[in-house]
């Protein structure tokens, strides 16, 4: 709930302090951000188009998808992650900085994680479920997929915003940042992190969705994406560790459609032509499902350079 997190919030106009008041965020300048009845809120500001973001198809296909447990080893890999870097951080619940500390500001004392780029908020649910002490911050651009988010748990504050603009947290105050299928923004996630923090950026390998990327005519990975994620992040982080994550999924005409509707492809293809590939499919498709999960750390020359 927001409740649980608006201590980690700041305006996105002035990064003053937010407080929950009865469905609405506000700052002492007089900002003002309604709370959905859903329970999220937008801190999305100006005009500007943001980023694509998932439309409410893309968004139901993913939940269905995801809630058959299709994914269920990356999701058990992703959680015990994170339960196992919030663990050996060694900090103590007494540890916390108030509102208005320097590094760290705003921690509580609370551990955090958070995911940028959430979606329907199903990863940080799973990790959250094995952090019982923690709280969880989710952020998309989709006020579609945020609207799930909001409900996929009770320690979990949905909020829409775009990873390409300042993010609405305050400098230092995440414990773990999950990045799952989703854009990078270095610089801010260097921001938002603790000292000791932990971004854990998962991407699709160039085997994802095999053979359905050549019968369907799917948009493929690029051989060169891990080296180009490295690159993104490396003034700010550096990699502590990578593995690689692969199974094989047993998918019926229902789950092929739901996995290509909730991802990439869904913007490049037309979904009643889809429909009649899939059905000439066999009515059982054995895929695999690959991906790379990395580790990173940040930079000991960005720590002095981060706070805004």
């Amino acid at each position: 709930m927001l409740a649980d997190v608006v201590e980690l919030l700041v305006c996105p106009v002035c990064g003053g302090d937010l407080d929950l008041g009865e469905r609405v965020l506000r700052c002492p300048a007089g900002h003002a951000f309604d709370v959905a009845r859903q329970g999220y809120v937008s801190l999305l500001t100006g005009s500007r188009v943001p980023g694509t973001a998932d439309s409410a198809d893309m968004v139901a296909a993913r939940d269905a998808f995801l809630g058959a447990g299709h994914f269920a080893p990356l999701t058990e890999a992703v959680a015990d992650v994170c339960r196992t870097r919030v663990e050996s951080t060694g900090r103590t619940s007494a540890e916390g900085v108030d509102r208005g500390g320097a590094e760290g500001s705003g921690r509580t004392g609370v551990r955090v994680v958070a995911d940028a780029g959430a979606g329907t908020g199903h990863y940080l649910a799973r990790a959250l479920d094995l952090l019982p002490e923690a709280v969880g911050i989710a952020l998309d651009v989709s006020k579609h997929a945020i609207r799930r988010a909001a409900r996929a748990h009770p320690r979990l504050g949905a909020v829409v915003a775009d990873v390409w603009r300042p993010l609405p947290l305050r400098s230092g105050s995440v414990d773990v940042l999950l990045n799952v299928f989703a854009p990078r923004n270095g610089a801010e996630f260097a921001r938002v992190l603790a000292g000791d923090g932990t971004l854990v950026v998962v991407t699709p390998t160039p085997r994802h969705l095999e053979p359905l990327v050549g019968r369907l005519g799917l948009l493929s990975v690029d051989e060169e994406k891990e080296r180009r994620v490295a690159e993104s992040l490396g003034g700010h982080f550096v990699e502590t560790g990578r593995s690689v994550h692969e199974f094989g999924m047993a998918l019926g005409h229902g789950a092929v459609e739901a996995v290509v509707g909730m991802g990439p492809s869904a913007w490049h293809t037309d979904p009643r032509a889809m429909r009649a590939k899939i059905a000439e499919l066999p009515e059982t498709s054995e895929v695999t499902a690959s991906f790379h999960m990395s580790i990173f750390e940040r930079h000991l020359r960005s720590s002095h350079t981060l706070d805004r």
